[in-house]
Parts: C-alpha cells; structure tokens; sequence
C-alpha cells in the first residue's frame, strides 16, 4: 500500500542510515558493539544493508528514542535475555531522571520567587529568609549561608538564618558586626598573634554574640529553629547537632574553607570560640 515507504532490496549506509532517520558514524558504532551484525558487501566492497538490517534500525531508533541505552538494547534483542529486566532498569532511570528535573524546576520557581541568589539555595534557608524586604541581605550574607550550607548542611544554614535576619532587622548589631568585620580583615600577617588586641577583638566578638543570642530569642526565633529541628527529627535526617553549634556554624564553616587565615586572625577566632564555650560554667 504504501511502496514509497519500503526500502530497496539492499541500500548503501548513506542510503540506509537517512532512511532510518540515523547516520552512517552511527551505524559503524552499531557494527562495533555488535548491535547490529556486518551485512554482506557488494561487488565495489562496500556494505550493503537488506531489509532485515533496516528492521533492526528502525528497531534501534525506536529504543533510542524510549530512552534505552546501547547495553540494554543487545539484551532486548536477545531472546534468552528477559526484557522486563532490561524495562525495568529504564523505568528506574527514568524515574530519577524526573526527580531530578522536578528539583530543577523547583529551584528555578524559588530563584524566580527570591529574585536573588537565595533562591538557589535550600528551601529550608529560602523559606525562613523569603519574607525578608528586597535588599535586607547582603551578598555577603548570602555567601555565608552558601559556605554555612555547603559545610553543615540545609539545616545548619537554616538555623544559621536567624543570624541574617537580626542583623537585617537591628542597625546597631548590623553596624557592630560591620566593626568587628572590618577589625578581623586588620589582623593580617603583620600583626603579632599575642598583641593583645588580638584578645580584645575575641572579647568583642564573643559580647556581640551574646547580643546576637538575645535578640535571637527575643524575636521568637529560637522557637522556629526547635521546629525545624523536629521536623528533622521525625523525617529520620540523621544529621546531629544542637541549637548553639547551629548558630554558630556559619563562623566555624569559614574556618574550615580551604584557604588560610593570618596567624593573629586565626587566634582570635580560636579565642572567640574557647569564650563561648566557657560562657555556660562561667554563668552557672
């Protein structure tokens, strides 16, 4: 019925390769792998592909556009293998290929929704920081969170949040961890690491911590971050970690990137650190 459809008798590899919607390159690669078996030559040594050859391309073509890879379609074609073995790895497959385009396509609604950086980041450090104002974070603080999530986790960079959204809603922690920011970039190679403004600046950044802590708590953001370790918790996470390592993940996160600091910088972060652990059997 339809004799414009039907190859001739026997065709060259051009000639089979566009008929099959293919290309010759592709059908040397075929004869490699033994996916599709040599045909007989003509009289001028070149192959020359029958019907039986267009049937399996076609054939191969059909599989190729299903998703099933070169190994899996030698096993099709071979009957002693099982095929629903062959299906239903491509089913797994397939399945992981659409998880991972959903998670893409959610990334990209978020990155829409934040009109930032943030939204590339998780969906626990999105949500907690999406109902911030345009312009309240800094590309710092988002490199931060970045560093935070990379090293700790969503959920440390999640609970590092609260952190962002204090200093975004009061000015004078704002301007105060600008201070401190700005003295840590003096603590270069110059300075000595025992000068003593080495511990001063440690001091200085374990008060402004504790500062931090209260308006973390005075804002009810201490009670988010409990929520979002129980729901870690009943969805069996199994990442550990308590509400005050938490907080302080993002400083401890820039001492583990892989640069290195000043040894003056370097201590003060060491002594800001051993302040802060003693501050609970300093208090009791």
């Amino acid at each position: 019925m339809y004799p414009s459809a039907i190859p001739p008798r026997e065709v060259r590899i051009g000639d089979a390769a566009a008929f099959a919607g293919t290309t010759p390159r592709a059908i040397r690669h075929y004869h490699q792998i033994g996916l599709l078996p040599e045909p007989g030559r003509g009289g001028d040594g070149r192959r020359r592909y029958g019907y039986d050859d267009m049937i399996r391309l076609l054939w191969i073509r059909k599989m190729s556009e299903a998703g099933i890879g070169l190994d899996d379609m030698r096993a099709a074609f071979d009957e002693g293998r099982d095929v629903e073995d062959v299906l239903g790895r491509l089913e797994e497959t397939l399945a992981a290929q659409e998880a991972e385009i959903k998670r893409r396509r959610a990334a990209v609604r978020r990155l829409r929704a934040a009109g930032s950086p943030l939204g590339l980041l998780s969906p626990l450090v999105t949500d907690r920081l999406g109902h911030l104002p345009p312009g309240a974070l800094r590309p710092s603080d988002l490199d931060a969170l970045l560093v935070t999530e990379r090293i700790f986790g969503p959920l440390g960079a999640a609970i590092q949040a609260s952190v962002f959204i204090t200093l975004a809603t009061h000015p004078a922690l704002r301007a105060e961890a600008d201070r401190l920011d700005a003295a840590d970039a003096a603590l270069d190679d110059t300075v000595d690491p025992l000068d003593p403004r080495v511990e001063e600046l440690a001091a200085q950044h374990c008060a402004h911590h504790r500062a931090l802590l209260q308006a973390i708590e005075a804002a009810g953001l201490d009670v988010a971050e409990e929520q979002l370790f129980e729901t870690y918790d009943a969805q069996d996470s199994g990442e550990e970690g308590d509400e005050e390592s938490s907080r302080m993940s993002a400083f401890e996160a820039v001492t583990k990137m892989p640069y290195g600091f000043s040894a003056a910088r370097t201590r003060c972060m060491e002594l800001t650190v051993r302040l802060l652990d003693e501050e609970p059997s300093a208090g009791s």
